[in-house]
């Protein structure tokens, strides 16, 4: 390892962690309401700004054949009126008192954004707690956003190479599990929900103790406690969802999928092996192994692929989540690569990790790099409420936040070969391939 490399490591693994920047644990206080939903606050003082960042434990590993799409449709419909606020006045509500939101949906999550002037938060408390306890589930708005959902889904596979790659891959890799629904939902379902299934949809996952809202900003603690106890104290929890009670059986071969698309001029691979949820022992080093093999134009894949003229792109992905998943590698193949080529290029590409595994000087500028994007995350307030409600969810408790320095730093490169042998193996993986429909 060089003396700069050396130097920069020390920096970031014993001073970076008591940085201006960064968030301490007693900053943070917890406040958990009797009707059971969960607030994470933050006092930020320095932009006159402030957010709300709230966590609904739902998405599409909630839901079962016939209601495929649900969680992400409530996206849409939490926008389309309340008691207080018809139709669309969530959102010009927001926008006239500063602020701006936003949401997105996964297989685990459905998540709020709100960013405002913190002098708005009594406006936000309001808007927020209106639409959780009285929501407007209005027949014609749901056609309406039927219609755009619908459109949505057509729009995205249609001019998605890896999205319909994606949804095939997952389809395949799990069997029994609810991760094989995509987010989206199947088309007949979407056409075929009920209004009975939409009211029963909400009041089952949409009840206050299925939530955590992280709130960071320019308050006082004192304060905002007492609007958030009078405002969300006195709506009614509607009882704990169902747990997902499926676990997927361990995969005993190779599964392959093959897309066809008439647009497709290349040939697009994605492979995914079985792994291991979120809040496990070997997270952090299965993060750097995916940082080693994507991250940049020095990562390996890059360097085996693309700068070998076998592709025009390469990436991996393992995202947070609440069960065993899947890591995903994968490619974008070059004019006239064969799909067949483009493989095995990339399968001797992570053998090789397996086998050799990786240099010190390779993982210390992985673990660098990733200290310094958590701590550079931590500059805003949206990034501090985006980490605290991802740790407290996904890892069970935002407190392993602060762990997190130490834990990156404990990773060693014998831990990164062992975590790719055991996950980079033959029975484990699922490969799918999208390519041009052959005349």
């Amino acid at each position: 390892m060089t003396w700069k490399l050396k130097t920069l490591a020390a920096a970031l693994l014993a001073g970076l962690s008591v940085g201006a920047s960064a968030m301490q644990a007693a900053e943070v206080t917890q406040l958990s309401l009797p009707n059971g939903m969960k607030f994470i606050l933050v006092e930020s003082h320095t932009i006159p700004n402030a957010n709300m960042y709230t966590y609904w434990k739902v998405g599409s590993r909630n839901e079962v054949p016939g209601i495929t799409g649900l969680s992400h449709f409530f996206e849409h419909m939490m926008f389309n009126g309340s008691k207080k606020f018809g139709p669309k006045q969530f959102d010009r509500t927001m926008e006239a008192a500063g602020g701006a939101n936003n949401a997105y949906t996964n297989k685990d999550v459905t998540v709020y954004t709100d960013w405002f002037p913190a002098s708005a938060l009594p406006v936000i408390f309001d808007l927020e707690s209106d639409r959780i306890g009285h929501l407007s589930i209005d027949p014609k708005m749901v056609e309406s956003e039927r219609g755009v959902v619908l459109s949505e889904r057509s729009t995205g596979l249609e001019n998605s190479n890896f999205r319909p790659l994606f949804e095939a891959v997952y389809a395949a890799a799990f069997t029994a599990h609810p991760y094989n629904i995509p987010t989206i939902g199947h088309e007949s379902d979407i056409k075929a929900w009920t209004q009975q299934d939409l009211e029963q949809y909400f009041r089952t996952y949409y009840s206050p103790n299925n939530a955590v809202a992280v709130v960071v900003g320019d308050f006082k603690t004192a304060d905002i406690r007492k609007q958030i106890e009078t405002v969300f104290g006195s709506l009614p929890q509607r009882g704990l969802p169902p747990v997902v009670r499926t676990i997927e059986p361990e995969q005993k071969g190779e599964r392959r999928v093959f897309v066809q698309k008439a647009s497709a001029t290349t040939p697009n691979l994605l492979i995914g092996f079985k792994a291991p949820r979120s809040n496990n022992e070997d997270y952090y080093a299965l993060q750097m192994l995916k940082s080693i093999l994507a991250d940049g134009k020095t990562s390996r894949l890059y360097q085996a692929l693309v700068d070998k003229g076998l592709a025009t792109a390469t990436g991996a992905d393992y995202g947070r989540s609440f069960d065993p998943t899947l890591f995903g590698v994968y490619a974008v193949g070059a004019i006239a690569v064969k799909p067949a080529q483009l493989e095995a290029a990339l399968l001797a590409a992570l053998d090789k990790v397996v086998k050799e595994g990786v240099t010190a000087d390779e993982l210390q500028k992985v673990k660098n790099q990733r200290l310094i994007d958590l701590y550079r995350q931590q500059e805003t307030i949206n990034g501090k409420a985006a980490l605290l409600g991802d740790y407290e969810v996904f890892f069970g408790d935002y407190r392993k936040l602060f762990e997190a320095p130490a834990d990156m730093k404990k990773v060693t490169p014998a831990d990164i070969q062992r975590v790719a042998a055991k996950l980079f193996r033959q029975s484990q993986r699922t490969v799918g391939v999208l390519a041009a429909v052959e005349e």
